[in-house]
């Protein structure tokens, strides 16, 4: 028997195999859950398209600032004055490609009422420190902003431990406070619009937002986009959400001057990922989390993301369900663990199925076998047309939902420059999507039984759910994390300040004096 004889009889073997009432079944289950996540996408996509018509009708009724209020008499000066204190918190690590930018939108932003922020490093030999100084020195009239350095941590995550100390040094007269990522790109009127439903809804306990990643071109950077594009249907309920993103949250600041909930007890108490913690404290005490539709920031990632920080990213993200405040939160934790690895694998598998379905009926077809012998064949590549049409409603409705969130942070930033979805490769977004999806698992288990994780140059180590130890590596670490560049802007990467932004900034500024009689 010839080696091609071989081939054709494991090919055939395995398409008889893959029609099977069980196989089939794993079959029909792919393309069921294509078909989900097309769901979720098409109602996620009206969510924000319905913020679009919103805003440009806004704007035909004559209200230019529609990207910053619904109601242009917000910006007179008696009602910007009464706006509340708000804090802005970032716990910095490394200094990336992208980071300088980001800072700028944040530090630019066109809230009317009293604004600090908070740049909370580790130390003074934090890449990050340095040029935070440099912008805050270039800003120093313009914006209130300072420098914290934290220390080590000792009990918790260093994100953690630098958000606690950022609530310690923040403004006593502050009402909200807001924790931003430095990843995070803000538009203008972002935090306006985080307060203003704050001070609608003073039930809201978190207010949240999610990401749109900007893939670099490489397969890692699509990697990262497609692992969030289904979480993010989660953010678009354009209300309540049982989510939450730590690269954005606004929560009321006296919950952290009165530990309510035990939200910095627990936090310190072992705490590794901040979000994950605060969701379990909401569901817990039962406590509103909401995501406004405008509550969506671009994230370009970075051009050199490779594959292996890619895969250093996945890591992280399956640790967080290693970590639990409570043994409802373990049960919940593993139902995710368990469900995400299923569905993860029972998405990669049809796939694999159909690969061979195509290759045995190729190898019929090239060696003139006659159809009573394959009959098989026919029903492989029926189940492979059915995948295929799922695949293309699942894959039109991820770009639906890209494109309408590129024209929604169009409309928010238009002093910005204008993202497009011509750099999106669909092509690398379907590999992306076995590739996640097959590895998530691997990933899921290797944290489950090694309980501890390399995250930015510091190992932690976990028992019963919390952090128990932490080492740290003799370097100073990397100088970027998995998700940002390792190239570094210089002067010319900060715009004028007689840009767009501030242009517009002044024009506000006017707009609220109040007007002689």
């Amino acid at each position: 028997m010839s080696v091609f004889d071989c081939i054709d009889w494991l090919l055939f073997s395995l398409s008889r195999a893959f029609i099977t009432p069980l196989a089939v079944f794993i079959q029909i289950q792919g393309c069921v859950i294509c078909l989900i996540l097309a769901f979720g996408w098409a109602c996620a996509a009206y969510v924000r398209n319905r913020e679009i018509k919103r805003i440009n009708d806004s704007f035909r009724a004559g209200n230019a600032f529609s990207f910053l209020c619904q109601d242009i008499n917000h910006l007179h000066h008696s009602h910007q004055a009464i706006l509340p204190r708000v804090s802005v918190i970032m716990p910095l690590k490394g200094f990336g490609e992208h980071n300088l930018h980001n800072w700028k939108t944040q530090i630019t932003s066109l809230y009317g009422g009293p604004l600090e922020f908070l740049f909370v490093v580790e130390s003074i030999e934090d890449p990050a420190y340095h040029a935070v100084s440099r912008l805050i020195s270039d800003f120093k009239d313009d914006v209130e902003a300072k420098i914290v350095v934290a220390d080590l941590s000792t009990t918790c995550s260093q994100k953690i431990h630098n958000q606690l100390v950022g609530i310690e040094n923040m403004h006593k007269d502050s009402k909200y406070v807001l924790f931003l990522d430095d990843d995070v790109r803000l538009h203008p009127g972002s935090i306006g619009a985080l307060t203003a439903e704050m001070e609608r809804n003073p039930d809201i306990f978190i207010q949240t937002g999610y990401p749109l990643d900007l893939p670099s071109g490489t397969l890692g950077s699509y990697c990262i986009y497609e692992y969030h594009m289904p979480c993010s249907m989660g953010f678009a309920t354009g209300g309540r959400t049982f989510f939450l993103w730590g690269g954005c949250m606004m929560m009321h600041a006296d919950d952290f001057r009165q530990d309510r909930f035990g939200v910095v007890s627990v936090l310190q108490d072992g705490g590794y990922s901040d979000d994950m913690t605060l969701a379990a404290i909401a569901g817990a005490h039962k406590q509103l989390i909401t995501s406004p539709p405008v509550a969506v920031f671009p994230h370009p990632l970075a051009s050199d993301l490779s594959f292996s920080r890619y895969w250093n990213y996945l890591r992280k993200q399956t640790f967080v369900l290693e970590s639990y405040v409570s043994k409802v939160n373990w049960i919940m934790n593993r139902a995710l663990f368990c469900s995400h690895c299923y569905l993860s694998w029972g998405f990669v598998m049809p796939y694999f199925m159909a690969v061979v379905h195509v290759a045995a009926a190729v190898r019929v077809y090239v060696k003139g076998y006659s159809h009573e012998e394959t009959t098989f064949t026919s029903s492989g590549l029926f189940l492979v047309s059915c995948l295929a049409a799922c695949t293309f409603m699942e894959l039109f409705s991820m770009w639906n939902l890209t494109r309408i969130e590129v024209q929604l942070c169009n409309l928010l930033s238009p002093e910005a420059s204008r993202l497009s979805l011509t750099t999106y490769n669909w092509g690398l977004v379907f590999i992306a999507m076995l590739v996640d999806n097959f590895l998530y698992p691997i990933s899921a288990l290797r944290s489950h039984f090694t309980q501890s994780i390399n995250w930015s140059g510091i190992r932690y180590h976990l028992k019963d759910g919390k952090i128990s130890k932490i080492d740290r590596s003799k370097d100073k670490g990397p100088k970027f994390t998995d998700l940002g560049g390792k190239h570094l802007y210089g002067k010319k990467g900060l715009p004028t300040k007689d840009s767009y932004i501030a242009s517009l900034y002044r024009k506000v500024i006017q707009w609220r004096q109040p007007k002689n009689s």
